[in-house]
């Protein structure tokens, strides 16, 4: 698999490539230069479970902030740097601990070096990104178009520069709104390419469309064993950009841990507010440390058969409902005793 054999990286403390386990990240939505707003997004990213937080840094007053800001954060903090390279060294000078480029944007290759440069001098990892949106003009005439070999060449031209450099600390990313292009494009530099990939369909959407287009983006991609750090990008709060992240990779067998929550669809037989109840077991189980698969079904006729492959479930009725275990019945309690109940099994489940 091309994970399994991407140079390994470190920001912070946290390990991407070479096979180490694939990395949640997000991207604060606050302005950087409010250093408590930022602060208390981050921590509630940290709670939902990120691993990496970029900021965008787009003047002085932001890059300065980042020292501060990691003082009060947990996580490895990317500084996100457009046009400004003086704003890259900057960012670096303030503890970032990895700051993410494209040279295609900052300038003459001279200004790239003087990035590079201090980036040697105080180890931190450049990641180097392409989008189809800048794409530039030559390769646009050369394929006609953006296209996804335009995309992967682009960045290969980008790594390859900061090479000769004489620098290999490196993580490359390939955006595009599109996503069969941002698919062609992975596979296509996953080939060539020895550094990790940071993986994620820009400009996705809101909640509905985001997680859609990047489920079926991040799902083709990371099935083929491609990606080493992962970005779900919503209009919304970055929060959930968080959850459908380790959704996905635990869909995808890439991650373990944590309670899965299925629930039936519900249907005519229903007599219960299911839709309100999976909702309340799915924020409930969020904490709880657990590696399970727990059901909530609507009927307590077909509850118990459906709930099967579960660990755990609960099954509702006309004011009752059944706890049920692989798919057997072991208590009948009343309905609103049904959400409470289930917890309290989940907390003394190792009992």
């Amino acid at each position: 698999m091309y994970r399994d054999h991407t140079r390994k990286i470190s920001i912070g403390n946290v390990t991407i490539g070479g096979g180490s386990a694939v990395a949640v990240q997000s991207m604060t939505n606050t302005r950087t230069e409010d250093i408590a707003g930022t602060v208390s997004q981050i921590l509630a990213l940290e709670r939902a479970g990120c691993e990496i937080i970029r900021c965008a840094v787009p003047t002085m007053e932001a890059a300065e902030a980042l020292g501060e800001i990691k003082k009060q954060i947990h996580i490895p903090l990317v500084a996100d740097i457009h046009f400004d390279y003086r704003l890259a060294i900057e960012a670096i000078l303030h503890g970032a601990d990895k700051i993410r480029i494209n040279p295609g944007n900052i300038g003459d290759e001279s200004r790239v070096k003087a990035v590079v440069d201090k980036a040697k001098e105080f180890h931190v990892p450049i990641r180097v990104g392409v989008n189809s949106g800048s794409l530039e003009k030559p390769l646009i005439e050369k394929y006609g178009r953006v296209t996804a070999e335009g995309l992967a060449e682009s960045a290969l031209d980008k790594v390859h520069m900061i090479e000769r450099l004489g620098y290999e600390e490196l993580v490359v990313s390939i955006k595009s709104s599109d996503v069969l292009m941002c698919v062609r494009a992975h596979e296509e530099i996953a080939k060539k390419c020895p550094y990790p990939l940071h993986v994620g369909i820009t400009e996705a959407g809101t909640l509905l469309a985001g997680n859609i287009k990047s489920s079926i983006g991040l799902g083709l991609i990371l099935h083929q064993g491609i990606g080493d750090t992962i970005r779900v990008s919503l209009t919304g709060d970055p929060v959930e950009e968080i959850k459908s992240a380790k959704l996905i990779l635990r869909t995808l067998g890439l991650r373990k841990g944590g309670i899965e929550v299925v629930s039936c669809p519900t249907c005519g037989r229903t007599k219960i507010d299911l839709i309100g109840l999976a909702n309340q077991v799915e924020e409930m189980v969020a904490d709880i440390p657990l590696d399970l698969k727990v059901a909530v079904m609507g009927c307590v006729v077909n509850g118990p058969g459906e709930a099967k492959e579960a660990d755990i479930g609960i099954a509702g009725g006309i004011g009752e409902g059944l706890l049920i275990k692989k798919g057997e019945v072991v208590k009948k309690v009343k309905e609103e005793e049904l959400l409470e109940t289930l917890r309290q099994e989940l907390l003394h489940w190792n009992e």
